[in-house]
C-alpha cells in the first residue's frame, strides 16, 4: 500500500477521497490554488502544497506542476478526483513517466473511449449496441443529409470529444441541420479543443441509465449495478438513484455484463461508468463510457456496502479486487441530489458569495459528501456544487421520505442554492411514481407552479416576522393583547412545507 498520495483537485471530492486513504493509513497532500486555501479540503489533508498559475482553474490543470508537486512532496500516487485532468489521458502518461502511479486507467483506455467517434467503433467491434449511427466524424455537406434521411428525424449531432451537452444539438427538419451542424462544431470547438461532429438517431425520452464497473490489475472484473441519472437540465445530471425503477434482475444481469464487455474491450482497469440510454421498449445503447470515478458513485456505495474509493487506491497499489461478481448483492435504495451554488427561481444562474452559516442535515439513512463550511466564499472560477446529499433507506419510497426531510433540514445562509427545486421534484409525483426520463425537467416538471413558490415564501417570510415582531412586542407590553398563537403555528407550518 502507499504511504502517502496528491489529490490533484478540490471540494467534496477531494475531502472524500482523502477520507477514504485515512482509513487505509495513507497520508494525502492537497494542491490548492491561493482562492482555495482557506477551504475545508486544503486543512483535510495531512499535507497541502499551493499552486502557482495565471488563473485558478489553470492551476487544477498544470500537469508539469502538479507532477512536480508529487515529487517534492513524497507523494507515491496521484488520484485526480473528477473533472479536471480525470479524463486526460497525457496526464496518465505523464504519471507513467515520472514513476508516480495514476489512480485511474492507462492512458490508451482514457484516449480511446474519450473519443465517442472511436469508442462506437470499439463498442461496435466488441459487440457492444450502440444508437445508429455513424462512427466517425462528418466533413462532407452532402453526406450528412444522406444519413440524417437515412436515420429518420429527429437526428441528433453530438462533438465527438463532447461531453456535459456542450456541442450537441437536436436536428427536427432537413431545414435545420446544416446550421446545427455549424453551431455544434463552433460549441465543440470552443469547448473541447476539437469540432469533429457526428451524428446519430435521436432517442425520443429514454432513460439515462449507467453501470459501475470495477477492475483490478490481474484481470478481474466486476459490475456493481445501475444507477438511474435521468432527473437532467440541459443533459446535466441533478438527481441520481440506484437501483432503477426500470430494470428487473434479468435485465441487470445483461447490462451488466454489456458494461464487463466494454471495459474489457479498451482493457480497463480501476473504477469506471458505462452510460447507455434505454427506451421504452427496453432496448439499451451504449452512449460512452467516463473513465473516472463518477460524482453519484455515492449511491452504489449505499445499495451495495463497498467502498469505490478505497478499492480504487487498492488497485492502484497492485492489490486485487476485494470482492468477487458473486459478492455483490444490492440492498434498499439510495438517492442523491447534488447541491449547487444556483439560483433555481432564476434559471438555475450561479451565485457566489461568502456562506454565512451553514447546517448540513444528519439521521438515519443520511450522507452529505461537501466541500464548504460557514465562513466559505464561492467563486467564480469553479463549478458550482458545494455538495451532495444522498439519502438511504429501504426501499424507495423511504429514501424519499428522507431525502424530503433532509432537504428541509439543510441551512444555507448568504448564497441561493438548488435545494428548493430538489425538495419540489422529491414533493413531484411523477418522480415519486418512478414514471419519469430525460425529459422530465423540460417536459413535465412545472417551471411556472415552482417560481410561485418564491413569492409565496416571501410573503410566508415577512408573516413569520410580523408575527414574531408582534410577539415580541406584546410579552414587552403584558397589557396589551396578544396575537393569536395559532396563527404563528400555521406560519411555522407551511414554511416547513415549502422549504
Amino acid at each position: 500500500m502507499f504511504k502517502r498520495i496528491l489529490i490533484s483537485n478540490r471540494g467534496e471530492i477531494a475531502v472524500r477521497i482523502m477520507r477514504a486513504a485515512r482509513e487505509l493509513g495513507v497520508e494525502t497532500v492537497a494542491v490548492f490554488h491561493s482562492v482555495d486555501k482557506e477551504m475545508p479540503f486544503v486543512h483535510y489533508a495531512d499535507y497541502a502544497w499551493e499552486l502557482t498559475s495565471e488563473t485558478p482553474k489553470a492551476g487544477y490543470l498544470d500537469i508539469s506542476q502538479i507532477i512536480e508537486l508529487a515529487h517534492k512532496s513524497g507523494a507515491e500516487a496521484i488520484h485526480p478526483g473528477y473533472g479536471f485532468l480525470s479524463e486526460n489521458a497525457k496526464f496518465s502518461q505523464a504519471c507513467i513517466d515520472a514513476g508516480i502511479k495514476f489512480i485511474g486507467p492507462k492512458p490508451h483506455a482514457i484516449e480511446v473511449m474519450g473519443s465517442k467517434t472511436k469508442a462506437r467503433e470499439l463498442m461496435a467491434a466488441a459487440g457492444v449496441p450502440i444508437v445508429p449511427g455513424t462512427k466517425e466524424k462528418i466533413t462532407d455537406m452532402n453526406r450528412l443529409h444522406e444519413i440524417a434521411n437515412e436515420l429518420v428525424y429527429p437526428v441528433l449531432l453530438k462533438a465527438a470529444s463532447g461531453g456535459g451537452g456542450k456541442g450537441m444539438r437536436k436536428v427536427s427538419s432537413p431545414n435545420e441541420l446544416e446550421s446545427c451542424f455549424e453551431s455544434a462544431s463552433r460549441e465543440a470547438l470552443k469547448s473541447f479543443g476539437d469540432d469533429s461532429i457526428y451524428i446519430e438517431k435521436y432517442i425520443e425520452n429514454p432513460k439515462h441509465i449507467e453501470i459501475q464497473i470495477i477492475a483490478d490489475e490481474h484481470g478481474n472484473y466486476v459490475h456493481l449495478g445501475e444507477r438511474d441519472c435521468s432527473v437532467q437540465r440541459r443533459h446535466q445530471k441533478l438527481i441520481e438513484e440506484s437501483p432503477s425503477t426500470v430494470l428487473d434482475e434479468s435485465l441487470r444481469y445483461k447490462m451488466g455484463e454489456v458494461a464487463i464487455a466494454a471495459a474489457k474491450a479498451c482493457n480497463y482497469v480501476n473504477a469506471g461508468t458505462i452510460e447507455f440510454l434505454f427506451d421504452k421498449h427496453k432496448n439499451f445503447y451504449f452512449l460512452e463510457m467516463n473513465t473516472r470515478l463518477q460524482v453519484e458513485h455515492p449511491v452504489t456505495e449505499l445499495v451495495t456496502g463497498f467502498d469505490l474509493a478505497k478499492e480504487q487506491i487498492r488497485i492502484a497499489a497492485g492489490e486485487k479486487l476485494s470482492f468477487t461478481q458473486s459478492d455483490v448483492t444490492w440492498k434498499g435504495h439510495a438517492i442523491e441530489c447534488r447541491i449547487n451554488a444556483e439560483d433555481p427561481f432564476n434559471d438555475f444562474m450561479p451565485d457566489t458569495g461568502k456562506i454565512k452559516y451553514l447546517r448540513e442535515p444528519a439521521g438515519k439513512g443520511i450522507r452529505c459528501d461537501s466541500g464548504v463550511e460557514s465562513g466559505s466564499t464561492i467563486s467564480i472560477y469553479f463549478d458550482s456544487m458545494l455538495a451532495k446529499l444522498i439519502a438511504y433507506g429501504r426501499n424507495r419510497q423511504e429514501a424519499i421520505e428522507r431525502m424530503e426531510q433532509a432537504l428541509m433540514n439543510y441551512r444555507i445562509k448568504g448564497i441561493k442554492t438548488v435545494i428548493p427545486f430538489h425538495l419540489a421534484v422529491m414533493r413531484h409525483e411523477q418522480f415519486r411514481a418512478g414514471s419519469f426520463d430525460t425529459g422530465f425537467i423540460e417536459q413535465v416538471f412545472d417551471f411556472d407552479s415552482f417560481k410561485k413558490i418564491k413569492d409565496e415564501f416571501a410573503e410566508v417570510i415577512a408573516a413569520i416576522t410580523a408575527a414574531g415582531y408582534l410577539k415580541a412586542k406584546a410579552q414587552a407590553q403584558p397589557e396589551r393583547r396578544k396575537p393569536k398563537q395559532s396563527k404563528w403555528k400555521d406560519y411555522r407550518f407551511i414554511s416547513r412545507r415549502l422549504f
